[in-house]
């Protein structure tokens, strides 16, 4: 997950929920606004919601080709 800057400044961070004993309960987005506490230590390693829609794009024709070497490898076994 990636911190997100949206186009009024806002930051998405992704934070995760655990329990006290670290079982992961879910993760989410918090939003940080421009001046809040630590907007500008996660300001410098955020992306454009559009570099973030490109990199989805990629992973997922990235996913056809792994895809297609699995079933080539699942093939080769049975």
């Amino acid at each position: 997950m990636y911190v997100i800057r949206l186009g009024d400044g806002t930051l998405r961070v992704p934070r995760s929920l655990t329990t006290d004993d670290g079982r992961l309960i879910g993760n989410a987005y918090v939003e940080v606004a421009p001046g809040e506490p630590d907007y500008e230590r996660w300001l410098a390693e955020s992306i454009t919601e559009e570099e973030d829609t490109e990199r989805r794009r990629r992973w997922r024709e990235g996913d056809d080709a792994l895809e297609q070497a699995f079933l080539a490898f699942k093939a080769e076994q049975d």
